[in-house]
């Protein structure tokens, strides 16, 4: 579990992180001294939720992604960001220019985060929808490939040294254009990446699937392709999983199908389980399985899955127990992509 919370969260940490040093250089930094760390610090504020994950897998899926991205946190985490710099560097800053610098830090933050298909709580804590858009993933290549140019090619031209440290020796135009360049690009690729979800989607809920009408749909985004999406239906009795790819001919009877079980009491006794509620308030399409426990008896495994990050045979987030014949449950947990139990 920590080696894949971890290596998301670096990740997740330098796209967030390249975007306040975009924002710094294509002009916020002349808001106010010490812009730059503002921007970078503010822009990974939220994920401070990160030490949700000393507590556990389940403390983690419950909190990561929590109250620090809430909207009406936007404002606390801004003056947060802004009273540090100022301890720390020991130096003034003009408090409304950095207040407003810090607060378009966050609101990048959460934008970005609304891009992707493990959305956000904007609403709490007044309520605890998920939002999200599923345009990207959490690594996007093409994303990358423009930061990585738009942050290396004011060093090739040597045009830049360290921004932090020695800000004060340069002209604060260094690297606008690319900084431009780069926060432009990944407007308009997101914008392009809506168009064709629309598409993948209107796709998806135009077709039957095994003579079923899909209830919901969702398209997932492909890491490398953006023509390529992972279609997700959900019907009465199963999922769909589809391969889009917009610009070819689409065949829903090629989709993988995992039937749903019926209710049972194997089912509601799991589902009052810990771990299962705080993943039924995270899951956004769970599929239940019930299957014979490992110990050979009369006990049985009921897992819920979340479709979006995989299925059945290949979990991501995945909730389990093993529920007695009298009905109590004897192990209740969840995982992040650990093989099911058998």
């Amino acid at each position: 579990m920590w080696k894949r919370i971890t290596a998301h969260y670096l990740m997740d940490q330098l796209t967030h992180t390249a975007v306040g040093l975009f924002l710094g250089r294509a002009g916020l930094n002349r808001w106010t001294p010490h812009a730059t760390p503002i921007l970078i610090m503010a822009a990974n504020a939220p994920d401070i939720d990160i030490v949700a994950a000393a507590g556990g897998a389940v403390n983690y899926l419950q909190y990561h992604r929590h109250l620090t991205h809430s909207l009406i946190a936007m404002p606390v985490l801004a003056l947060l960001v802004v009273g540090l710099v100022v301890a720390v560097g020991r130096k003034p800053v003009q408090w409304m220019g950095a207040f407003l610098a810090a607060l378009i830090g966050v609101a990048s933050h959460l934008a970005l985060d609304l891009t992707n298909m493990y959305g956000v709580r904007l609403l709490l804590p007044f309520r605890a929808d998920w939002f999200r858009l599923d345009l990207t993933s959490v690594v996007d290549i093409w994303i990358w490939a423009a930061f990585l140019l738009a942050v290396a090619a004011p060093f090739l031209s040597r045009l830049v040294g360290s921004e932090i440290a020695s800000s004060a020796r340069r002209s604060p135009n260094h690297g606008r254009g690319w900084a431009i360049f780069a926060l432009v690009f990944l407007l308009l690729y997101n914008c392009g990446r809506g168009a064709l979800h629309a598409r993948a989607v209107a796709t998806l809920e135009s077709r039957i699937y095994g003579g079923a009408v899909p209830w919901r749909v969702a398209a997932l985004p492909d890491p490398v392709d953006p023509f390529r999406w992972r279609g997700l239906v959900e019907t009465a009795g199963f999922y769909a999983i589809p391969d889009v790819r917009l610009g070819r001919e689409f065949d829903p009877s090629d989709a993988p199908v995992f039937h749903k079980p019926d209710w049972n009491p194997s089912l509601q006794a799991a589902a009052a389980a810990e771990p299962f509620r705080v993943f039924l308030g995270f899951s956004q399409f769970p599929l239940w399985r019930v299957v014979p426990a490992p110990d050979g008896g009369e006990s049985r495994l009921v897992e819920a899955i979340d479709m979006r990050f995989g299925t059945p045979l290949d979990p991501g987030f995945m909730a389990s127990a093993v529920v007695l014949p009298d009905g109590r449950v004897s192990t209740a947990a969840f995982q992040f992509g650990r093989a099911r139990p058998r």
